[in-house]
This record gives C-alpha cells, sequence and structure tokens, in this order.
C-alpha cells in the first residue's frame, strides 16, 4: 500500500510539473504581446518589422517540434523539458537586456524554441503519468494548460508594463523566477537523471512517425487545429490595432486583458467540452469559428463591438475544436510515437497561430487593415467549410466507429485497449 501510495504522488508531482512547465512557457512566449507598441515607439521600427517578429516564431518553432518530438521518445522527456526552460530563459534574459530590435528576434528564437522543444514531451509525460480514472484526461489537460498559458501572457505582461515599475524589464524578471521554481520541480521529479549515451548514439534526427491507421484522423484533426489556432491569430493581429484607436488604446492592461478573454472563452469551452466526443467537438467548434468569421468579414472588420463580440465567439470555437482535435489524436497514438505525433500535431497549430499575422502584416503594405482582415476572415470562412466537410467525411467514411477492428491494429502494444482508443476518437 505504502509503495503504491509513493507511486500514486511521484504521478502527480510528475504530472503537475509538466502542466506548469507547458503554462511558465506559453505564458512567457505571449508575454511580450501587449508590449510591442511600446518597443516599436522606443526603437523605431515599422509595421512589416512586428510582422517578422510573428514570422520568426513560428518558422522556429516548427523544427524545434518536429526534432525534439522524436528525440524526447528515444532520449527521455525530462532531459527535453530541462533543455526548454534554458532555452526560456536565455529568451526572457533577451527581452530583458533588449536595447533594439536584433534583442527582440533573438529572444522570440528562443522562446520558439524553449516551446517547441517542450510541447510533445511535456503532453507524452503527462499522459504517461496521469491515470485512466482522471477526470481531465492528458490531451484535455495539456490543451487546457497551453490555452491559459496564452491567455495569461497577454493579461500579465499589459497589467506589470501598466502598473509595475520597469514596464518593459519586470515582466521578465517575474518570467525568470518562475523558470528557475519550475526547475527546481523538474529536478525533484527525477533525482540525478540523466541521458544514456546509447540513447543519445540511437537518436537521430527525423520526421514524425504517424501510425497508418490514425493518418487520415490526423490530416482532419491537424486541420481542424490549424483553424482554430488560424482564427485566434486573426484576433490576435486585429484587436490591438483596433483597441489603440479608443481614449484609452495607449493602455497595455486593457489590450492584454482584452486579448486574454478570448483566450478565457476558449478554457471554459474546452472544460464545456469535455464530456463530449472529440467528434462533436470538433464540429462544433468549426462551425462556430466559420460564424464568427462571417460576423467580422461581414461588419467590414472595423466596429470594435462588433468585432469584440465576433472574438468571444471565436474563443468559445477554438476552445471547441483545438482540444477535441488534440484529443482525437492522441487516442489513436501508441506510447512509444505519443511525443513526436503530439509534436507533430502541435506543429501546425503554431503555424496557424502565426500565419495570419504574417499574411496580415505583408497585406497591409498593399490595402488598409480592415480591408486585409476581412479578405482573410472571408478565406478562412470558406476553410472552416471544408474542415466541416472533411470532418463529416472522415466519420462516415470510417462508419461513426462501428468498424474498428483492422489487421494493422495488431502490430500495436495492447491491441485491445488501442482498438478502444480508437473508437473513443471516433464517436
Amino acid at each position: 500500500m505504502t509503495d503504491l501510495s509513493a507511486s500514486a504522488r511521484s504521478d502527480r508531482q510528475a504530472v503537475g510539473t509538466a502542466a506548469l512547465l507547458v503554462l511558465v512557457l506559453t505564458l512567457g512566449a505571449y508575454l511580450p504581446s501587449p508590449l510591442y507598441p511600446d518597443y516599436q515607439r522606443l526603437f523605431g521600427y515599422g509595421d512589416l518589422a512586428t510582422t517578422l517578429l510573428f514570422a520568426t516564431f513560428a518558422l522556429v518553432s516548427g523544427p524545434a517540434l518536429l526534432l525534439c518530438g522524436p528525440a524526447a521518445d528515444v532520449l527521455g522527456h525530462r532531459p527535453v523539458l530541462r533543455l526548454s526552460l534554458v532555452l526560456a530563459a536565455a529568451g526572457s534574459c533577451c527581452f530583458l537586456l533588449a536595447d533594439d530590435i536584433a534583442w527582440l528576434f533573438a529572444g522570440r528564437i528562443g522562446q520558439a524554441l524553449a516551446l517547441g522543444a517542450a510541447t510533445g514531451a511535456a503532453q507524452a509525460l503527462i499522459t504517461r503519468h496521469l491515470g485512466p480514472t482522471a477526470r481531465i484526461g492528458g490531451p484535455l489537460l495539456v490543451s487546457l494548460v497551453f490555452a491559459g498559458g496564452t491567455a495569461m501572457g497577454p493579461a500579465v505582461g499589459g497589467l506589470l508594463a501598466q502598473y509595475a515599475p520597469g514596464p518593459l524589464a519586470t515582466p521578465y524578471l517575474l518570467h525568470l523566477s518562475l523558470l528557475g521554481w519550475v526547475w527546481l520541480r523538474l529536478c525533484r521529479a527525477a533525482p540525478g537523471q540523466a541521458v544514456l549515451r546509447g540513447a543519445m548514439r540511437r537518436w537521430r534526427p527525423s520526421r514524425p512517425h504517424i501510425p497508418r491507421p490514425a493518418r487520415r484522423l490526423f490530416a482532419v484533426a491537424g486541420l481542424n487545429g490549424f483553424l482554430a489556432w488560424a482564427v485566434l491569430g486573426i484576433y490576435l493581429a486585429l484587436l490591438p490595432s483596433l483597441l489603440a484607436r479608443t481614449p484609452h488604446g495607449d493602455n497595455p492592461a486593457l489590450t492584454g486583458g482584452v486579448l486574454a478573454m478570448i483566450l478565457v472563452c476558449s478554457v471554459l469551452a474546452q472544460l464545456a467540452a469535455a464530456n463530449r466526443v472529440a467528434r462533436t467537438a470538433q464540429l462544433a467548434g468549426i462551425g462556430i469559428l466559420t460564424a464568427s468569421l462571417v460576423l467580422l468579414a461581414a461588419t467590414g472588420a472595423v466596429s470594435l463591438p462588433a468585432t469584440l463580440g465576433s472574438a468571444l465567439l471565436a474563443g468559445t470555437g477554438h476552445g471547441c475544436a483545438y482540444s477535441g482535435a488534440a484529443r482525437a489524436v492522441d487516442a489513436r497514438t501508441p506510447d512509444e510515437h505519443r511525443a513526436g505525433v503530439g509534436s507533430a500535431l502541435y506543429l501546425l497549430f503554431y503555424l496557424g497561430s502565426g500565419m495570419p499575422a504574417v499574411v496580415i502584416g505583408l497585406m497591409t503594405t498593399q490595402v488598409t487593415l480592415p480591408t486585409a482582415v476581412t479578405r482573410l476572415s472571408w478565406a478562412a470562412a470558406v476553410l472552416g467549410a471544408v474542415a466541416l466537410a472533411a470532418t463529416f467525411a472522415l466519420a462516415a467514411g470510417e462508419g461513426a466507429g462501428k468498424r474498428l477492428v483492422q489487421p494493422e491494429w495488431g502490430g500495436y502494444p495492447g491491441g485491445a485497449a488501442a482498438v478502444d482508443c480508437r473508437s473513443e476518437a471516433l464517436r
């Protein structure tokens, strides 16, 4: 009984530490969001440079996800997580010491590498140590923590920038303190753990392996998750500019709070959809996202009340579609590929979150911001219709989970369990 109790405590500690790590890393990645106007005034760069800062994060996090996800499957999760903490600390130090825009780019690279390295490893670690009777499953917990950190980053950054001394230093000093705390927790969770030389020799950079029976589902869930984060990215790119036109537009706390509220809606939607099957959550989420895009495009992206209303609607759709996609893929992924497949899925999420800011930034060199957002919103609404059709087609093609037992599942460890997971993903 004592051994079982110690094992349960160890599992809870591992889950809590991994979840806290993702929360702190995500918070740090979005901490600068409400501060960019201050940096822009301070360093005198234009809107195109801000666009490139967003692009840098998306471009760097992709290779980090693809490399570190499979690496965590071979080398172990905790060494990769420790590396992510070091990279995140380096990124925050770059922002803390910044005296020109080059430091901002270096900081974004550090943040992107850190979050890319940690995502797959943390999700695999949480899923491995979370008991099968847990009220919130591993994929849902990771998606909640990820969205929560995305919400807390702009809120904390804006509040500290507005009301704390040293507005461009205090947020990063806080983040460095949080990183140190997580480092200590991670060391206590695995004292003396080291990377085996044999494992290091076995690992080679490679693309994640998506199991053949799950590839169609992965493609559809990846499309849904990509769209969810892309729609969120449209609002993250638009709202600061719209708020700047209001009488209190120079208040970073207001900007950060508004951005955070969108993610709060996402978290609440994820909790509300936790008891719904993954396919249902994705269908509901994509439908809501498409409706928010149509509302945004129809109002021309110039009305602040209409934009805020559609943004809160988008946050709700984001939560349903994003968590549903993550749960569906995890249910079809064998343990030995969990970190790599999770990283590949989050690569699509990261690309979705960063691409709208880049596209809008490039379009605004030729047209106004509302026009660029309106055109991109109509295009995303069309993609939403495609995603809905693909999700329905997947359900129809696989018989809504009735024709589950296929020969290729025989090669999976715990074949019966894998089939049960597949049933959950398709329902």
